[in-house]
């Protein structure tokens, strides 16, 4: 552990309807600190001084809820690959290196507060799919479920999405195809979301397009910065699940 001073420029924002700017921060810190908690401890200070803090998203700091979703230097989540803003440590940066902190930049995601945006969007093309229709009772054996272990793994793999809105972020259009294509593949791939495959498809991308998300162009940054590595394959599933609902139409 060493211990270590950094500049925190933050994007401040007094609402969704007011101008915001960037603020430099000195804050004193260690290496074994996570990002999150250095921004709790400037926010402590901030609080002493009589000053408003810094608002932010945040939950389980588990890496499982996707709710601290900061883009830091340029990157969704921070410089660590395959983790969260909650994941990222003070190592990864230098003593006295200057920080950008932002929120989402995403017509669909506005900004609340400071760092913290509206991610109901994501909410909503989930509702959009609706239910999964499956006859219940006793619990089958696991080895007697219809499922190969191709299908499951990857069922599991896009089940993995915790839907923290990174790939819009990382994406020059501000695309949600990767977690629609996520949401949608964990169902189409098991013999539970047969049923409601097609609708599925249809409700999540109309939603998805409804609510101002731009379109996917395959530049690829929404796998690359997503934390839980998202494959770009289930983008390529999306679109033959929808071609076939539309053509079923």
């Amino acid at each position: 552990m060493a211990n270590i001073t950094v500049n925190l420029r933050v994007w401040r924002q007094a609402g969704p309807k007011e101008k915001g700017q960037f603020k430099t921060y000195t804050v004193a810190t260690d290496t074994d600190t996570s990002f999150l908690e250095t921004l709790d401890i400037l926010n402590e200070e901030l609080v002493e001084k009589g000053e408003e803090p810094i608002v932010f998203d945040h939950d389980c700091r588990e890496g499982i809820c996707g709710m601290c979703s900061l883009y830091i230097n340029g990157h969704p989540h921070g410089p660590a690959t395959g983790a969260t803003t909650c994941q990222l440590y003070m190592r990864r940066f230098k003593d006295g290196e200057t920080i950008t902190v932002e929120p989402w930049r995403s017509a669909a995601f506005p900004v609340i507060k400071d760092l913290m945006v509206d991610r109901n969007a994501f909410d909503k093309i989930q509702q959009a799919g609706g239910y999964v229709s499956f006859n219940c009772g006793g619990a089958q054996d696991a080895n007697a479920l219809p499922i190969s272990k191709e299908a499951a793994d990857l069922a599991m793999d896009a089940a993995t999405c915790i839907g923290c809105g990174a790939c819009v972020a990382a994406c020059k259009n501000g695309s949600a195809m990767l977690f629609v294509s996520a949401k949608v593949s964990q169902f189409a791939l098991l013999p539970q979301g047969q049923v409601e495959r097609a609708r599925r498809a249809r409700a999540m991308v109309k939603k998805m397009d409804e609510l101002g998300f731009g379109n996917c162009t395959n530049t690829g940054a929404c796998a690359a910065e997503c934390p839980k590595n998202i494959s770009l394959s289930n983008i390529a599933r999306l679109n033959r699940e929808y071609i076939n609902a539309k053509i079923k139409d």
